[in-house]
């Protein structure tokens, strides 16, 4: 029987169906698992061996998995494990990774009848909601079924504490019968806490195994290949942009040394386009993938190769950020300039990248704290100057990639710990 929770997700949905459905048509969204996010998931045998459920939401939660997944794996080779990812290219992503070895699901929307029909089919012994994702009919729905749910690697940012901290009283009880919640840090320790959660604890963030030191990358030549991109000249890669930021990036190219070239890899797919509106002649990863290559090339794209200067590249793929990381003299991390919450640093850090980042980075703050009280990274809101500085200052810039590199080898093995977290509670359950 639907509950009161149901009737508020209807009147939700209802309401801003005009905000969400223009937004599904305008960036392709509306093409997705419909039936997978109604619970229709592939219907799973009990496992004598123990299914584990991830409940994962996009790319980067996906992702962070590898590492824990394997280290399960191989600790318990009998195990079953489940990989619900919710967005369309966490879901893509997770395929890629995981579909060969393990199961993966799309992950159901709340309703109380489709977490049920979800469950009924996936069956799993214990549920791992990586990060947050506490979903109150799930948790609700877990807890009836008696399936312990906790959270890893958890982090629970100033903002959406506010916005929680508002609905205590609906959104509470499920923080209350999660088994633990593993978190990154003292501070998020205390507001799961605040939410009702019993047992907190600090593990670090399993991103820190995530990021691999490593000098090269497979298949980075041939990216570059691919691209055009001459490796004989400066290289800067912008990871994971925001809004805007593709337009500050390409107006420094003119300051920056001769024939610098730019890399751009927006964080959404959404974002994708505004890049090639700044600049109609931006070299585009899926465009080269289609075109003939006797095709001309854009006029703007041939004035840049005319000049011999600037050239502009869009990476509008998922999966080949690494890739271009590796290719960088210098690593510009995204949604940080202009008023968002920042991006990950850790993976071009790994590379033995300089890092530069902007001042808006307070989903990533005790990262980028560790990695700038070692000189492991540059904190900066005028990062024409800082490039400058790191393309013409090699000793610098390789200063600042070791320093980086220290820090991720220093913080490694969270990893570990959840793996003795999640395997005593499984077996807990299963006792």
């Amino acid at each position: 029987m639907p509950n009161l929770r149901d009737l508020a997700y209807a009147v939700g949905v209802t309401l801003t169906t005009p905000v969400w459905g223009l937004s599904l048509l305008r960036t392709g969204k509306w093409r997705t698992d419909w039936p997978g996010r109604y619970g229709h998931a592939k219907p799973l045998t009990q496992h004598t061996g123990g299914t584990i459920l991830f409940n994962a939401v996009s790319v980067g939660e996906v992702s962070l998995l590898r590492g824990l997944v394997d280290e399960l794996s191989r600790r318990d080779p009998s195990l079953r494990i489940v990989i619900a990812a919710t967005t369309n290219t966490g879901f893509k992503r997770a395929t890629e990774l995981y579909a060969q070895r393990h199961t993966v699901v799309r992950y159901p929307l709340d309703f109380s009848w489709v977490v049920s029909r979800f469950l009924d089919r996936v069956r799993p012994d214990i549920v791992c909601c990586v990060e947050l994702e506490v979903w109150p009919n799930f948790v609700d729905a877990c807890d009836r079924r008696g399936v312990p749910v906790c959270v890893i690697n958890g982090r629970l940012s100033e903002r959406s504490f506010r916005g929680y901290s508002k609905i205590k009283r609906l959104i509470g009880p499920s923080f209350t019968k999660l088994a633990f919640a593993a978190v990154q840090t003292e501070a998020y320790a205390e507001r799961f806490r605040a939410m009702g959660v019993e047992d907190v604890r600090i593990a670090d963030t399993m991103k820190w195994d995530t990021a691999v030191i490593a000098d090269e990358v497979p298949g980075a030549d041939e990216l570059a290949a691919e691209l055009g991109v001459d490796l004989n000249r400066p290289v800067v890669v912008a990871g994971s942009t925001g809004p805007g930021e593709d337009r500050l990036l390409i107006g420094l190219l003119p300051g920056l040394p001769g024939g610098t070239q730019l890399i751009i890899a927006p964080r959404k797919p959404e974002w994708f386009d505004a890049v090639v509106k700044v600049c109609p002649g931006a070299v585009r990863l899926t465009e080269l993938r289609k075109r003939d290559p006797a095709a001309p090339a854009a006029p703007m794209q041939r004035a840049l190769e005319e000049d011999g200067d600037k050239r502009v590249f869009l990476l509008d793929t998922i999966g080949d950020l690494r890739k271009a990381y590796a290719l960088a003299g210098v690593v510009v991390v995204g949604r940080s300039f202009l008023g968002l919450y920042g991006s990950d640093v850790m993976e071009p850090a790994a590379l033995g990248k300089p890092v530069i980042i902007g001042p808006h980075h307070k989903d990533f703050q005790d990262t980028v704290d560790a990695m700038r009280e070692a000189n492991g990274l540059v904190v900066t809101d005028d990062p024409g100057r800082v490039i400058n500085e790191l393309l013409g200052d090699n000793p610098l810039a390789a200063a600042v990639a070791e320093a980086g590199r220290r820090v991720i080898r220093q913080r490694q093995g969270s990893t570990a710990r959840h793996a003795d977290m999640i395997l005593a509670l499984l077996a807990e359950q299963r006792a």
